[in-house]
C-alpha cells in the first residue's frame, strides 16, 4: 500500500471520528421550544431585508403611507428601471463604477487572503525569534478603527503617489490584521503531525501550505472572504478616490439616494443592489463552511 492511501485512509478515520455524534439529551418539548426560538432569531434577523426588498418594490405613494407596510400592495420595477435610467444619464458610465468596484473587491480579497494565509502559517507552526511580539502587535492593530487610522494611513498613501488610484484601497485591505488573527487561530488547532507526515513524504513548503494546510483550514478563509467583500465591496472611496471614473459603485449609489424625495424609490433600489452582492456571496461562503465544518479542525 502505497504512503499516499495510508494518508488517504488515516484521515478518513479521522473524518469518521469527528462526524459522529451523540444523540441530544432533550424531551419533545424542549426541541419545539427550540426550533421555535431559532424561527424567531431567524425571523428577526430576515426582517430587514424582506423590508428592504419590499420598499424597493413599492410605488412612490406606498413608501409614503402611514403606518407603512411591510410588503407592497401594487409590487413594481418601476424603481429599478428609474435607477438604471439616472445612471445611464451620467457621464461616467454604469459599467465603469461596476468595474471598478468589482476590481478592487476582487483584487483586494485575493491578496488578503494569500498574504494572511501564509504569514498566519508561519507564525503558528514555526518558531522564530519576534513572532510573538507580532503577534501581539497585530491583536493591538485590531483595536484602532479605521477613524484612528485614517490620517496615517493617507499621509503614508500620500507619500507613495498612490492617492486617487486603486491602490489606495486595495493596498491597506491586504495588511488588515483581522485576517490574520482568524487564519492563525484557526491553523493551531492543525496537527503538526499531519505536516509532518507529508514532509516525509517529500513534499516542500509550498505544497504542504496548498494541499495539507490550505483546504483543512477552509472554514477560516471562507470566512475571511466574506468579511473581505463586505468590508470592499461597502467602500466609498471617497477619502483617496477622486476622479469621477476611479470612483466605487457604492460612491455613485449614495449620490443618488441623496437626491432627495423625488429619488426615495430610487433609493430604495440603491439598497437592494448594493446588499445584493455580500448576500449572496456569504449565502455561497455559509453552504461551504457547513459543508466542511465535520472535516476540519483536526487535533493531535
Amino acid at each position: 500500500m502505497s504512503k499516499k492511501r495510508k494518508q488517504q485512509i488515516i484521515e478518513k478515520e479521522y473524518h469518521k471520528k469527528l462526524i459522529k455524534r451523540r444523540k441530544p439529551n432533550r424531551s419533545i418539548a424542549g426541541d419545539i421550544f427550540l426550533y421555535l426560538f431559532l424561527a424567531f432569531v431567524a425571523l428577526v434577523m430576515a426582517f430587514p431585508i424582506i423590508y428592504s426588498v419590499g420598499s424597493a418594490l413599492k410605488p412612490l405613494d406606498e413608501l409614503f403611507r402611514f403606518p407603512p407596510t411591510i410588503l407592497p400592495k401594487n409590487p413594481t420595477t418601476d424603481n429599478f428601471s428609474d435607477l438604471f435610467v439616472t445612471m445611464g444619464k451620467s457621464w461616467v458610465t454604469f459599467s465603469r463604477y461596476l468595474f471598478n468596484t468589482v476590481l478592487i473587491t476582487a483584487v483586494g480579497t485575493v491578496g488578503h487572503l494569500i498574504i494572511a494565509s501564509m504569514a498566519a502559517f508561519v507564525l503558528s507552526k514555526y518558531e522564530f525569534p519576534g513572532g510573538p511580539t507580532f503577534f501581539r502587535l497585530v491583536t493591538v492593530a485590531m483595536m484602532f478603527t479605521g477613524y484612528v487610522t485614517a490620517i496615517p494611513n493617507y499621509l503614508i498613501l500620500n507619500g507613495l503617489g498612490w492617492i486617487d488610484t486603486y491602490w489606495s484601497i486595495i493596498i491597506p485591505a491586504f495588511a488588515s490584521p483581522m485576517g490574520l488573527f482568524l487564519m492563525k487561530q484557526f491553523m493551531e488547532g492543525l496537527p503538526t503531525s499531519l505536516i509532518e507526515a507529508a514532509k516525509i513524504d517529500g513534499a516542500n513548503e509550498w505544497k504542504v501550505f496548498m494541499g495539507i494546510v490550505m483546504p483543512n483550514v477552509k472554514p477560516a478563509w471562507m470566512t475571511l472572504i466574506i468579511f473581505s467583500v463586505q468590508a470592499l465591496w461597502n467602500n466609498k472611496a471617497a477619502t483617496y478616490i477622486y476622479s469621477e471614473e476611479k470612483k466605487t459603485l457604492v460612491y455613485a449609489m449614495q449620490q443618488i439616494q441623496s437626491g432627495g424625495i423625488a429619488r426615495t424609490g430610487q433609493g430604495a433600489a440603491v439598497s437592494v443592489v448594493l446588499m445584493a452582492v455580500p448576500i449572496a456571496i456569504f449565502i455561497f461562503s455559509e453552504s461551504q463552511i457547513l459543508e466542511t465544518m465535520a472535516s476540519s479542525g483536526l487535533k493531535d
